[in-house]
């Protein structure tokens, strides 16, 4: 880590994180010396690229950014990227950067995480990374696949997906991660796609400047064992009827441009339901067509927008931030307890309390 002393800010404030000494810096100050090794045309290529991009515009001294993986192709990230890092263990990588950000509050803390790695067996760290609001930026690589493992079946994949694992086509029924994430009470929840840089990086810069956690679901292709799983939402066709781009404080539309220029659909509340519904607007109109509002005290419409896409299909898929809201900081609160810990005690004696008078002796 940085040799410099811990930024020790006042409490519930976002943290003045330390600036890069000796000039601008590029995408290069940014790249290991190692080799990259991808299957070629594999789509976490584009992610790497985009982030190394983006990275020089915060302003960081490169000491001060940690990216933290778990296990899975994905998770080879902090390899590739020129500043701190750690390949941690299957599923760990939420609790391992929450001790990080928690007891380093001067780092900018990054997970790299995959659509097992993070949804299977490390599910539960990341619900509760994102329910208590730690200040993290969780990227989410879902290609719906197990990718290093060989081509089994992930927590993501469609129903009934022919794998080596599943012969006979998938029994589960797919998690839905951004609406998984909006149940844990995520700050900041958005989805973008490997190959569209600029929507990428876009997301990335808006999910660097959240204080909070931030997730962000990247449609990811693995051309060996899952290729084309998004075509079409990365064909210029399709994707005009199949993706839906949300921009807070525009008007939820898409499709073939209609006479007003925006698109020939829009997304609608059903009075009778209340559930989203897609409509033609030829046929019935503007009126009722939602405004997207990222920064909704209520994530209800947020998640019902997770829900429009078809799951097999991934017809009428939002992508864009679904919700970015402020609400306490983990690493915030914690930092305020700990600061009202030493008012009223003094300075905290670790050694004292790990061998205190609660004590026993067993017989030999």
């Amino acid at each position: 880590m940085s040799t410099e002393a811990p930024v020790q800010p006042g409490p519930r404030t976002a943290l003045a994180l330390v600036p890069t000494a000796g000039g601008p810096q590029s995408a290069k100050d940014f790249k290991s010396d190692q080799e990259v090794r991808w299957c070629p045309g594999c789509g976490d290529y584009a992610v790497l690229a985009a982030v190394q991009g983006f990275l020089p515009e915060l302003g960081l001294a490169r000491e001060n950014i940690v990216f933290i993986s778990g296990i899975g192709c994905s998770s080879r990230f902090p390899y590739y990227m020129n500043t701190y890092g750690m390949h941690s263990i299957h599923g760990r990588a939420p609790a391992i950067a929450t001790g990080l950000a928690t007891s380093r509050r001067d780092l900018s803390v990054w997970v790299v995480t995959g659509d097992g790695d993070a949804l299977s067996i490390g599910g539960n760290h990341l619900i509760h990374a994102l329910r208590r609001n730690v200040n993290l930026k969780i990227l989410l690589f879902n290609n719906r696949i197990y990718g290093l493992t060989k081509g089994q079946y992930s927590p993501t994949s469609e129903p009934g997906k022919i794998t080596k694992s599943t012969p006979m086509g998938s029994l589960d029924t797919p998690f839905n991660p951004l609406s998984l994430a909006l149940g844990a009470e995520a700050s900041f929840v958005a989805r973008t796609v490997d190959s569209d840089r600029k929507h990428l990086t876009g997301v990335l810069r808006a999910a660097a400047a959240h204080h909070g956690s931030a997730l962000v679901e990247i449609y990811q292709n693995c051309n060996i064992f899952n290729d084309g799983a998004f075509e079409v939402l990365k064909d210029k066709q399709q994707a005009l009827e199949a993706v839906i781009r949300l921009e807070h404080g525009a008007p939820i539309r898409f499709g073939a441009p209609a006479e007003d220029g925006l698109g020939n659909k829009g997304v609608v509340r059903d009075p009778a339901t209340g559930e989203l519904r897609v409509i033609d607007v030829a046929a019935e109109g503007t009126d009722g067509i939602l405004v997207h509002d990222a920064h909704a005290e209520s994530p209800a419409t947020a998640f019902a927008l997770t829900r429009l896409a078809d799951p097999e299909t991934l017809h009428r898929t939002p992508v864009g931030i679904f919700r970015d809201v402020a609400r306490p900081v983990y690493d915030d609160l914690m930092a305020e307890q700990l600061e009202q810990a030493v008012e009223r005690r003094g300075k905290g004696d670790l050694g004292a309390l790990l061998t205190g008078n609660d004590t026993w002796t067993v017989a030999g």
